[in-house]
Formats: C-alpha cells, structure tokens, sequence
C-alpha cells in the first residue's frame, strides 16, 4: 500500500511537470536519440530528440520514406557488416526501472534492396534478432529492465545480412513501483505487444497520454503482430468517465477508457507474437466502464492456454468485486508461462453472469533472462581506455558476451574469461596497458609489430599464459625474470626490440621457444649455455627460412608445371585462432625435381614411422587413401600415421595434393600435417593424433554406443568446424574449396573439439576467377554420396563456396539428429537427411528431429535455429545458400542462446505466477454466486 501510495505521488509529480511548461515540457528520465540526426528538436508531441552525433562509430545517411514525415525518421546511423559489436553507453540511475527501445527504418538506405538481419543485446544479454521485413516498415524492439549499474550498453552486432543500423533509441525512466516482479533479479522483460481494446481509431496512445510514453497500438491498427483472428459478437465501448487507474503500472486513462465486450459470451483472439515461443508475461487490464443494472453481473473465466496454474482452476474476474467498484482498475499478472507464436486467448461467461466478458488493455512480453558479464570487463576497459581513438576499440559492452569482441576469444564457462588477445599490427604506440597483466585465463598474447615502448610488465598473474608475441616493438629495459615463473609457457618471441641486459637463464628450458634477436643490446652470459642455445636457435631459424623459402619456389614451379595450380601458391593473414605463415616465393623461375612439393614438410624416415608405430601394429581407421595407425614419437607426441594404399583411388596426385595445402596452411581448427615420408615404395602423411576419432564414429559408430555428445558438445564442434571451413574460404589467397567435407573427416580431440582433415581432393581457386572458367570446372565427380550437392551430379558445374556449404549443412544435420546422410528404407529406396528434416521442420516438429539422445531437452530454441541454418544450406538453390562466414555466426547464435539456457537452468526460474492487483483489494479472485 506504502509503495502504491508513493508511486502515486511521484505520477502526479510527473504530471505536474507536464503542466508547467506545456508542449514543450519533458518528463524527467527521458532520453530521445535521432541515430544520424544533426540537430536538437521538439517533435509534435512535445518529446525533445538530441542527435548521436557524439557517437563516433559508423557513418549516417538521409533516407526518404512515402508517407513517413516523423523528423526522427529522416536519417539513421549504419555499421559494417563485421564481427565487431558497435555500443551506445547510455547513462542510468542504478536500482530504478527503464523502459528502453530502439528502432529501426530501412528505407533502403544502401541502394541494395537487401533487408539487414542482425542481433542486438543490452550490455552481456542477448536481446533480439532485428528482421527487417520492408523498407517502409519500423521495427521496434522494447525491453523494461531494473538498472544496476550507472550506464548500460546497447549493442548492434552479428549480421547475416545486409548491414546494422539504427534510427532512434529512447530511454524512459519509470517510477519506482512499475513492472516489479519476483523474477526481475533472472530476467528483463522484452515488449512483444502492447494493446489498446475498443481503441477509437487506429492511432497509437502514447505521450503525453502516457507520462511514460509507452507505446499502446489501437487493436484495429492493422500491425503485422496483431490480431488473425477473434471471436463473433466482440463490439467496443467507451465511456468519458476518468477511471482510478493508480495501481503499479498507471496504465493511461485513455486507454482505460475503452474496451471490447464478447455479446455473445466470449472473447476469443489470436495474434502473431513476435520473438517466440518461448516462456513471457502477460499483463491484463479490466475496468467496468459500462453502467451495470442492480440484479446485473458480469463473471468470466480467464480460459489462457497457460500451464501450471496456482490451484490448476482457470482465474474468475469479477471486475467490480476485484477493483472494488465501478471504473477502477484490476490487472492480472501472468509470469513464466510458455507462449507460442500464435498466441489464442479466450475470456468465457460464467453461466450465472448477465453480461459477457470485458478486457480494456493487454501487455504482453518475452522473458529475456540476464546474462552475468564477464568477470574481465574491467580490464578488458582498461585496455581500451590506453587506446580510446584506435579503430579496433570501436567495440562495446560485455567483452566476451553475447559474442566477443573480433579481437580476441574467450572461453565456455558460464562466466566466460577472456584467452587470447591478437592485437598485431595496430600501430599502438606508449607502455603495454597494463590491463592485460590482470587477465588471469590469458593464454596467448600477440601483441607484435606495433610501437610499444616502456618495459615488458609482470605477467605472472597470467598463470595460463603459453605464448608472447611482443616481437618487433620498441620495447626497453630488461627481460624479466618474472617471465621464468610462467610454468606453462611454450613461446616468446621478443626479438628486434630495444631490450638490454641479460637473458634470465631459468628461461633457458628446452620446452621454450625463445627468440631474442635483434636487441643490440641484450647479451648473453659468456659461455654459458644459454650463449648457444639462442645461438643455435637463431642460426637455425635463419637457415629454415632460407631453405622454406627456396622449397617453397621450388614447389611453387613444379605445381604450376603439374596443372595442381592455376595461380599462385596460397598465403594467409593470421587468422584470429592461429598464426599463419606468409607467403614465399622466388624472383624468377628454375627447374625443380619431379616432387619438389615435399620438399616443403618435414621428412620422416620410414625407419622412425616403424620405430614409432611399432611396426604398424595399431590401426586406428581407414579411408580412400589408405589405412591410419598409431604411433608415438620418442618425445611422446602422438601421431596418427595415414598410409598410401597402392590400390587408393585417390592416388599419388592427391596424397601430394594433400602435403601441398596442409604444408602450407595452419589452424587452430585444422589437422595439423607433422611430415611425411617416401621411403621403400611407401607414401605416409604423418598428422597430429585426434584421440576422439572421428565425428561419423561418434555419431554412428563404434563411439556411438559408449559416449553420447551432449548438445552443447555438438554444438562447439559444430562451431569448430565451421572456422576450418571459414579459414579455406576467406583466410587463404587464393581460396581452398575443401570438396570432400563429411562427419568422417571431422576429426575430434581429446576434449571434443574438432578439426577438418582430408585435403586430398581440395583445388585451390584463382581469386577473382570467373565461374566459367574451364580450369576449375572438373567432369568428374569424385566425393562422398549424401555430402555432394546435386546440382554437381546433374550438371557439369565450377565447384564453388557453396558446394562445400551444401556438405556442411548435411554435417549439421547429422549433429542435430545423429542420422546418417543417407538412410536405407525397408522397400530398400533411399532417404536423404535434408528431405526427411525439412518435413518435419515445416511442420513444426523439431524434437522429432533431434537425437534421440538429446529428447527431453529444453533446447528447441537453439535446435530450431540450428536446423534452418542446415535447411538454408541444402537449399537446391545455390544462391540462397549462406555464405559459411553466415553459417558460422549462425552457430555462435545458437551456442549464445544455449549459454544464456544453461544459466537460467542452474538457477532454476522457479513456478509459473499469477498476480492481481488493485488498491483496494488483495485478493487475486472474486466468489461466483
């Protein structure tokens, strides 16, 4: 009662505002952002728009919409299609409540007709995917939030089309007793619809209407959210009347003032809801504007589809009894219900009741559940803070959540930390920010080819830091000792800085590779061991390149000579999961032996691969090329050994096909090639060892049985994949179109985390080449049944990018499903996954399509976004397929929503409730006589 009494007064303080000054006047707590704008003005409803003119990211544009004339409407800011999330910081009042929205008017603003597709979050918390659905259309995306911190973050990101824009973004500040609830410490409240019934007209009831300027659409308004369909007999009424709206959330007496009544007893709708299914609240507003006679009653049950209900009987209103009299307000609460897309709602008559059911007003909203923020936002700002004008601090929010920022990655913990930092090349100058020294999961450091001076910090707060790349700074001072108690460190790289002094001899280790060249003034200790060592190391280094280098043109001729390449050799930029080396090549050309593309990988003797394998004495698979063993080398490393079957239909050309790309290119979600050996009428490839096998085995195989993967498992290796994928297409020049993509060939670590593998069917492909071109169009279809797209099967076509998405979306569908890609039926046809998952997807029936080792679980969000990516890639439309740089985003979304589900499920979001509140009475439901 104190608490209503209270926010009674602060509303009509808030009114008296409006008074003062008339038009003009602003009620407090109200931030209006023109996104583009140039200048400050007051619109025809008296709220005052300020420009974002001070945000200094992304361009803007004037646009011209027919019949749009709202001032706030005429530009909009727009960001690149990137992997950076671009942030408004917005300035709040912890522990008091917001209404915030954020729109979006495309107008076609690039010329492309190409309706954008982006995310957009509210600090850590994932908020929304934007769709844009025409060009005249605005989209609006509302959340009501309790703020707990003095500034929030608004965060475009992630498009899979187009680019992300914005054309306003408003803050309204609420008082302090609106949209309270029992879970608002798990949980913002997202806006799906806000509904004003027996509206007159079709105009919107907002400001100064509503001193909150909430936004209630007229049910005869047409918007695409609203209403299918609804029962006969539903006729409006209006009274003139004022309505004692004071409970919590003042509903504008405008929209009190009307409402729809069911003649013939029941009111029956249903209306599109944007942004589910999913678990939402719903608000109902009831006030009895019509003059009931003395023997009058008006009785119904509130028949929602909701499960779970307190006493499991359907809610009775009776409106008078509830609010305690005529024209005052009851409103019911709904929490934590499930709601479809198509949500139906029905009042009924209670069979004692003289006049059908009443309803004035209806919100209705999404559970968004609060993701908590990586602990390493404050020093993730305080390496930005060191850099506020360099482009790569462009980005905002949470660091790590929803997704990271492009220049670095975190982990999968539910609290995720911050592992590497890839700042190479960004022409930072002044002192290391000594944020990063406070990053304690940091794992990798590259930080090269900058400008940095000052000393090297103390990183020993890093216990899990394996490799430093400072090298090629201007870096002063003395190596620090402090660097020896890094137990885990494998590489530092300092050469050509400015360092003095000695060595610390206890980084001197054999399991570290040191490099401190270049630093005139860092000696040595005089015949000592560590004199040799990093002499040895250096002259070494020196003489690889030397030979890499000419090994490299050697190969590079002899390719060319062979017909393998039609253009140059690939190079690559580092990727953001792994230093790439660059590309080498001579001034002019020179004979080269038969094999010179050997030369490029290391050389094993066959009588170290026998040692190794004792004798080849494990096999561990098999394949077109041959039959893989086991081994493990005399430093223990474990190596997986693919031998050249003199039957193999894939060939000689193929296995140097295969030592060509792997020798070359290198990823963090790429089987590594160790070496190979030619020895004795035998052909191996030497690999790195993959303890889990392969994915086919554990999805169908032998592993099947014994490990079931779990979703989130599924989901990484999903994501994995996809980057080893992302890497061949984008990362290398020219290109590598890999062509032979199945679940055999990705390969699973010991921690379950996948690498693509078999490159001998993979062609590089001129940049820039024209489809047509005769040198990559192949007349004979060689692949895996299930994994090559039709359209190769039935026409003589170049192999492109998005053949390989084609045999990715069959992996994907493999993962959801745990069917293979080709399925035999009893009458012994044939049925293929995408046929059988896309029947049930359009019927909706996502779990039918899940593994069944995955039933039971809550997640049919992300499954369901996962399958319309795998459904999008087997489109027999090749220019509907996404790109896999799309593929991939997609999947990060998933394991986004997956993230925010495994945090909301170990907190438990607690039962459904049921709230009714009115001042005058407590009770949630009236006795039917």
């Amino acid at each position: 009662m104190a608490g209503g009494v209270r926010g009674l007064l602060l509303l009509l303080i808030f009114s008296a505002a409006l008074l003062m000054d008339g038009a003009s006047a602003q009620t407090p707590g109200f931030v209006s952002l023109d996104c583009g704008g140039k200048e400050s003005y007051v619109d025809d409803l008296g709220i005052k728009w300020t420009p974002d003119d001070q945000f200094p990211y992304g361009d803007t544009t004037q646009i011209s919409v027919t019949g749009e004339r709202r001032p706030q409407y005429a530009t909009l800011r727009y960001f690149p299609a990137d992997r950076r999330k671009y942030c408004y910081r917005l300035d709040v009042a912890p522990w008091m409540r917001y209404l915030l929205r954020a729109t979006f008017l495309y107008g076609n603003f690039d010329g492309n007709n190409v309706y954008p597709k982006f995310d957009i979050s509210l600090g850590a918390t994932y908020w929304s995917t934007v769709v844009i659905s025409g060009v005249d259309t605005v989209e609006t995306r509302e959340m009501i939030f309790l703020a707990t911190e003095p500034r929030v973050s608004v965060c475009l990101y992630n498009a899979t089309a187009g680019s992300p824009f914005i054309s306003t973004l408003e803050v309204r500040q609420l008082i302090e007793s609106m949209y309270s609830n029992d879970l608002e410490d798990q949980f913002y409240l997202s806006v799906s619809a806000r509904i004003n019934f027996g509206a007159d007209g079709e105009a919107a009831v907002r400001y100064p209407d509503d001193p909150f300027d909430r936004i209630w659409e007229s049910d005869s308004s047409g918007k695409p959210n609203h209403f299918i369909d609804m029962a006969d007999g539903i006729i409006e009424v209006s009274t003139e009347r004022p309505i004692d709206a004071s409970l919590e959330e003042y509903p504008p007496q405008k929209v009190m003032q009307t409402a729809v009544v069911g003649t013939n007893g029941l009111l029956t709708y249903r209306l599109n809801l944007n942004g589910f299914p999913g678990f939402g609240w719903v608000i109902s507003y009831f006030a009895e504007i019509e003059d009931l006679g003395s023997t009058e009653t008006r009785k119904f049950r509130m028949a929602i589809p909701f499960p779970s209900l307190p006493g499991g009987d359907r809610p009775l209103v009776s409106i008078e009894e509830n609010a305690g009299g005529k024209y005052r307000l009851y409103e019911t609460w709904f929490m934590n219900v499930s709601l479809p897309f198509v949500f139906s709602f029905e009042f009924s008559e209670s069979p004692n009741s003289s006049r059908g059911p009443l309803l004035n007003a209806m919100e209705i909203g999404k559970l968004v559940e609060i993701t908590e923020g990586s602990p390493d936002v404050t020093p993730a700002a305080e390496i930005i803070s060191s850099h506020p004008s360099a482009d790569w601090a462009e980005e905002g929010g949470d660091p790590c959540l929803p997704v990271p920022w492009s220049w670095l990655h975190c982990n999968l913990e539910s609290a995720p930390r911050i592992t590497s930092i890839f700042l190479s090349k960004r022409n930072l100058t002044g002192n290391i920010p000594p944020g990063l020294t406070k990053l304690t999961h940091l794992a990798e450091l590259w930080l090269d080819g900058n400008s940095f001076t000052g000393p090297i910090p103390d990183f020993t707060g890093c216990v899990d830091l394996k490799i430093i790349h400072l090298e090629n700074n201007k870096l002063m001072g003395k190596v620090p000792s402090s660097l020896a108690k890094l137990r885990n460190l494998r590489e530092l790289y300092l050469q050509n800085n400015m360092l003095s002094g000695t060595v610390p001899s206890a980084l001197l280790r054999e399991n570290l590779v040191l490099n401190v060249s270049g630093n005139i003034n860092l000696h040595e200790r005089a015949g000592s061991l560590g004199t040799s060592i990093i002499a040895s190391l250096i002259v070494g280094a020196a003489v690889t390149v030397i030979a890499i280098v000419a090994c490299a043109y050697f190969t590079y001729s002899h390719f060319v000579g062979m017909g393998i390449l039609q253009n140059e050799l690939p190079h690559a930029h580092r990727d953001e999961q792994a230093a790439i080396p660059h590309r080498v090549g001579g001034d002019k050309p020179v004979s080269s032996p038969r094999y010179s593309a050997l030369e490029a990988a290391r050389r094993f003797r066959l009588a170290e691969i026998e040692k190794a394998t004792s004798m080849f004495g494990r096999e561990i698979g098999s394949g077109g090329f041959g039959k893989v063993y086991y081994g493990q080398m005399d430093d223990g490393t474990e190596i997986a050994v693919k031998v050249l079957s003199r039957n193999s239909p894939q060939g000689f050309q193929d296995f140097l096909n295969e030592v060509a790309i792997l020798s070359r290119i290198h990823h963090a979600n790429l089987l590594e090639l160790l070496g190979f050996c030619q020895e004795d009428g035998k052909s191996m490839l030497v690999c790195e060892y993959m303890h889990n096998g392969n994915l086919e085995d554990c999805l169908h195989g032998r592993l099947a049985s014994t490990r079931n993967l779990t979703w989130m498992e599924r989901l990484v290796i999903a994501e994995d994949a996809a980057k080893g994928v992302v890497y061949l297409h984008t990362g290398c020049s020219p290109a590598i179109m890999h062509k032979d993509l199945k679940s055999s060939n990705i390969l699973l670590d010991e921690n379950f985390r996948a690498k693509v593998a078999d490159f001998g069917l993979s062609r590089f492909v001129a940049e820039g080449a024209p489809t047509s071109s005769s040198s990559h169009v192949h007349n004979k279809l060689r692949g895996t049944i299930g994994y090559v797209d039709p359209e190769l099967t039935q026409y003589v076509r170049p192999y492109m990018e998005k053949h390989d998405v084609y045999s990715f979306g069959v992996i994907l569908l493999e993962l959801i499903s745990g069917r293979k890609a080709v399925t035999e039926l009893s009458d012994n046809s044939r049925q293929h996954i995408s046929h059988w998952a896309r029947y049930l997807l359009e019927k909706g029936k996502i779990k039918r399509i899940l593994d069944l080792g995955l039933q039971g679980q809550n997640i049919e969000e992300s499954a369901t976004k996962m399958a319309s990516t795998a459904l999008l890639c087997v489109d027999k439309d090749t220019e509907k397929r996404p790109s896999m740089t799309e593929v991939l985003r997609q999947i990060e979304g998933a394991i986004v929503i997956e993230r925010r589900r495994g945090r909301s499920s170990s907190r438990g979001a607690g039962p459904t409730h049921l709230r009714a509140r009115n001042l005058g009475h407590t009770s949630d439901s009236g006795g039917e006589s």
